[in-house]
């Protein structure tokens, strides 16, 4: 971590990678973040899926091991598990204290299902951990997450994920549509901030757990939508002129220059099935909303 942080954040533009923001606060913060009535895609994610699942059911068929990346609080897949017919899950993440907490709570209130934790960095690839049958796997990537890398580096992470998985694989994968410039602003501009809270607990992680000499007081949160790369980004901006250290490293940042914390790309339903076209994946079943703010979309593995 301190690595990739350092080499970031001496780099120009200044960058830092959106899966630091996920510690146990910022997993909470996220979750709440969830709840707030600008940010639409969690409740509008849901509708779908809870309208499409005996379609989902059908495709996924029986027995099978869900394997869910990113999974957070566990929130949406518990649709998934009382709908279809599961046998062993696998939540994936990268903040172990969070993942450990919510899949204890799958396993007591789901005492049938075989439950399985892996503290992992999934943009790094997938591998299934010993005891996880490849069988009949479908994988879950919820919330439009595919939407944090660029468009080639997510075409990078199908293509692995593709071959780790066996051939026939589910794919169920959330992805935020392009869509009115003041909807998408507002839901990672929040009147409550808790937005702002989210991302400025980067800097207090970087503080606590690297001894960086960071203070949140010198920086603020922006986030808005850059139309010409289909993407919402988010950053951080310092306030004034400062240099910033961790050990003999110092780091200089001009009055107004940013760290960029998280890109959010949006997609025509059309474009993201070219890219996981591109991956290896086909595109077997699409849903999305009335208001066409989200979709889901099911793709099956080719050949490796």
């Amino acid at each position: 971590m301190a690595q990739e942080v350092i080499a970031g954040l001496s780099s120009r533009p200044k960058y830092c990678s959106p899966k630091y923001l996920y510690d146990q606060k910022g997993s909470e913060l996220f979750e709440k973040i969830c709840e707030l009535p600008e940010y639409y895609p969690t409740r509008t994610e849901e509708a779908i899926l809870r309208q499409a699942m005996p379609e989902i059911a059908e495709l996924a068929g029986k027995d099978a091991t869900l394997v869910e990346l990113g999974s957070g609080a566990s929130r949406k897949v518990r649709l998934l598990l009382e709908s279809l017919s599961v046998r062993c899950y696998l939540g994936v993440d990268i903040s172990r204290d969070f993942l450990v907490s919510s899949t204890r709570r799958l396993a007591a209130d789901y005492p049938w299902l075989e439950v399985h934790a892996a503290c992992a960095d999934f943009t790094r690839g997938v591998a299934l951990p010993e005891g996880i049958s490849p069988k009949r796997l479908v994988t879950f990537f919820p919330g439009s997450s595919i939407g944090n890398f660029t468009p080639e580096a997510a075409e990078r992470f199908l293509i692995s994920l593709r071959r780790c998985l066996p051939t026939g694989s589910g794919l169920l994968v959330g992805v935020d549509l392009l869509k009115d410039h003041a909807i998408l602003e507002s839901a990672y501009n929040d009147a409550d901030g808790i937005t702002a809270e989210f991302n400025l607990n980067l800097l207090d992680r970087l503080r606590k757990e690297l001894g960086f000499d960071i203070e949140r007081e010198g920086f603020s949160h922006r986030a808005f939508f850059n139309e010409r790369q289909s993407r919402i980004e988010m950053h951080l901006d310092s306030r004034d002129f400062q240099v910033l250290s961790l050990n003999t490293k110092s780091i200089r940042f001009r009055k107004g220059e940013s760290i960029h914390t998280e890109n959010s790309y949006k997609y025509s339903i059309p474009g993201f099935q070219r890219l996981a076209g591109r991956a290896g994946f086909s595109s077997r079943r699409v849903w999305f909303d009335d208001d066409g703010l989200f979709s889901i979309h099911y793709l099956i593995s080719s050949s490796r």
